[in-house]
């Protein structure tokens, strides 16, 4: 299994367990993160002894080279000394070097391969890892910003279910009818100065009355006479 599909394992795992348990989603993203930089420690790890055992594995290839290079000369010698029994044990040795040197050189191309696709993942992991960081107080904001809207419906939905609204237009109610009755209190009372012009206009009437009573009396008095 490679890195990013245990990677992808680990993650998918632990989200579908946090959405279970209906987890508080910074708290899944902060362990989101985290499992992108224990798997990015990992990698590193990996490259680097694949870089460690590559150079073992090119150093035994250089020196078996070289093995196969100083039997190569000895071969030589024996066949001019008329030696080739001593030649033919000098190249048979030969061989062994250089076939070793051959499998060694595979696998430094093979350790090489390793190195330069754990590269290629720290690049794409890293990227991965700064996209996330970015994003994670946006997102860490947004979510205040919705359980702040969410709690703030809770409220107004509880306060229309309790009739809260009812009972501040029974209470508006009531202090409209309290100002009523307050503008009746002295509904048709005249003020102070109002009321002495009107108590003299009514004397004055009473006075006219008075004085046409006089004169009809008057004027009875001297019919009689």
């Amino acid at each position: 299994m490679g890195i990013f599909s245990r990677l992808r394992d680990i993650i998918s795992s632990n989200i579908n367990a946090m959405l279970d348990k209906a987890e508080d989603p910074e708290k899944l993203l902060r362990l989101m993160l985290q499992e992108m930089e224990d798997t990015l420690v990992e990698i590193k790890a990996q490259c680097a002894a694949a870089m460690a055992q590559a150079k073992t594995v090119s150093r035994l290839a250089a020196e078996s080279l070289e093995r196969a290079r100083q039997w190569a000369d000895k071969a030589r010698l024996a066949v001019e000394k008329n030696r080739d029994d001593l030649a033919r044990e000098a190249l048979a040795e030969k061989r062994q070097y250089n076939e070793r040197a051959e499998s060694l050189e595979q696998q430094r191309k093979e350790y090489q391969t390793l190195i330069e696709q754990c590269q290629r993942d720290i690049l794409d992991l890293e990227g991965r890892i700064t996209s996330v960081r970015e994003k994670q107080k946006i997102l860490a904001q947004r979510h205040f910003h919705a359980r702040s809207r969410r709690r703030a419906q809770d409220h107004i939905r509880r306060a229309d279910l309790g009739g809260v609204m009812q009972r501040f237009d029974s209470f508006e109610r009531r202090i409209d009818r309290m100002e009523a009755e307050a503008d009746l209190v002295n509904f048709g009372r005249k003020a102070p100065l109002e009321s002495k012009f009107a108590e003299l206009e009514g004397d004055q009437e009473i006075e006219a009355e008075l004085g046409q009573l006089r004169a009809e009396v008057k004027a009875g008095a001297g019919a009689k006479a």
